[in-house]
């Protein structure tokens, strides 16, 4: 997990023209937290009546999420819910609230929820990757001009966790 989010962070930093270890080095480098947490979302008799998690954004750097075979993640995109299609042996890759931040928002957190299934449990296995609590994020300077000033202020991650889960003003 640690190689794969190195790689990812490394593709990220150059395609925001930055040097390759600019996000690692932004987010903790080998400090970085890795959480794991399992998402169980048993049979619903009534699927079209509920959540299995209302929509939101992940505050983390990055989720990379192992799914089963049940259908359950949607993304928002342009006005619309998408199905989230089940590819046997892969991973999924959210961009979160952290990158959005570093990348004074050219990349996106990515908007989810999840179903329940009427007949089946759906699980799903995410591992959040987040930076150290008392880490400052904030818009990486570089990415900072006249044309495109400061989208977010630079906080604490822990005090970012602490107003996103209390939903006060970021």
């Amino acid at each position: 997990m640690q190689r794969l989010t190195r790689e990812l962070f490394e593709h990220l930093s150059l395609g925001l023209g930055l040097h390759g270890s600019a996000m690692a080095e932004a987010f903790g480098g080998d400090g970085l937290v890795f959480l794991q947490k399992i998402n169980f979302y048993p049979p619903c008799p009534q699927p079209e009546l509920t959540l299995g998690v209302a929509p939101h954004t992940d505050m983390s750097t990055l989720t990379v999420l192992v799914p089963n075979e049940v259908q359950g993640l949607q993304v928002f995109k342009d006005g619309q819910w998408y199905e989230a299609k089940y590819v046997p042996d892969a991973l999924i890759v959210h961009i979160g609230d952290q990158i959005e931040i570093f990348s004074n928002g050219a990349y996106k957190a990515v908007l989810h929820r999840t179903t329940v299934n009427k007949e089946k449990t759906r699980m799903s296995w995410p591992m959040f990757v987040e930076p150290p609590g008392e880490l400052v994020v904030g818009p990486h300077p570089k990415l900072v001009t006249e044309e495109s000033p400061a989208k977010y202020k630079a906080k604490k991650y822990k005090d970012y966790q602490h107003c996103k889960i209390n939903k006060l003003p970021m």
